[in-house]
């Protein structure tokens, strides 16, 4: 465990070298966390208690989705890019014949990739809008570890959906429209656009329903306090749950790629 402590810390030493695009990346997060605050002031204005949530519960769900949008990688972003270019350059049969599992490597680098983005993209926005707005800030104490436990939850999810989508590039031969679908998925699935339990009827159950809802829809209702006590082992066992099956489902799909390149190779 050692070795990927250690591939995790690298990732995030990686990602803080970029310090002018982290500044441009915490100026457009609050830039666009102030156009969506105001859009659903005035939605809730309109509408009170819209989707179980009162205003300040509402704006608080804005800035944790600008706070959680690249730790959690709703939009995608990260190790899937140059995953998907080894595989289609054959790079890849180098990694899979290294002293080191292929996937735990990778969900270590994202690890390290979704820590940085959280403490270097989140932080600053979400300080933002508690000043400029009435947020609904968390009083108890227990609360916090509880969100932050069903963020890293969220962060294995949101791994987990794509390394199956960079898998399939062994097939494919080019990832980028699967990435680009998914990409959109995350963002329309996740909640990022509107709270998942605004959307009506079917659709609502099936979001809701959805691994994406892991990314930020639960999360964000355990840190308003919407799951507590049994209700939030429920949560953790939903966000676990499609964990273990996406990370399950992509140990078979390494498998099978693996043994496509030992045949190819052979």
């Amino acid at each position: 465990m050692r070795l990927y402590a250690v591939v995790a810390g690298g990732a995030f030493r990686r990602y803080a070298t970029y310090r002018t695009a982290t500044a441009a990346g915490v100026f457009t997060n609050t830039v666009f966390g102030f156009i969506m605050a105001y859009t659903y002031t005035a939605l809730w204005d309109a509408r009170p208690q819209l989707g179980g949530y009162d205003t300040s519960q509402a704006l608080t769900y804005v800035w944790l989705g600008q706070a959680l949008l690249m730790a959690c990688a709703m939009m995608g972003g990260g190790f899937e890019d140059e995953l998907t270019e080894r595989i289609r350059t054959g790079d890849i049969a180098v990694d899979l014949y290294r002293p080191a599992d292929l996937q735990l490597w990778w969900l270590a680098g994202d690890l390290g990739r979704a820590a940085f983005h959280l403490l270097g993209r989140g932080i600053v926005p979400m300080l933002v809008g508690a000043l400029a707005f009435d947020l609904a800030i968390p009083t108890s104490l227990w609360t916090w570890p509880a969100f932050f436990v069903s963020v890293f939850l969220g962060v294995v999810v949101s791994f987990a959906v794509r390394y199956l989508v960079a898998l399939s590039t062994f097939w494919l031969m080019d990832g980028a429209g699967a990435m680009q679908i998914v990409s959109l998925a995350g963002l329309f699935f996740s909640g990022m656009l509107l709270p998942l339990n605004l959307f009506p009827g079917l659709l609502g159950e099936v979001a809701r329903a959805l691994p994406w809802s892991s990314l930020l829809q639960v999360p964000a209702d355990v840190f308003l306090g919407k799951h507590t006590g049994w209700g939030l082992v429920e949560a953790y066992a939903f966000q676990g749950g499609w964990a273990v099956a996406l990370l399950l489902a992509g140990r078979l799909l390494q498998t099978a790629a693996t043994r496509r390149v030992v045949v190819q190779g052979g």
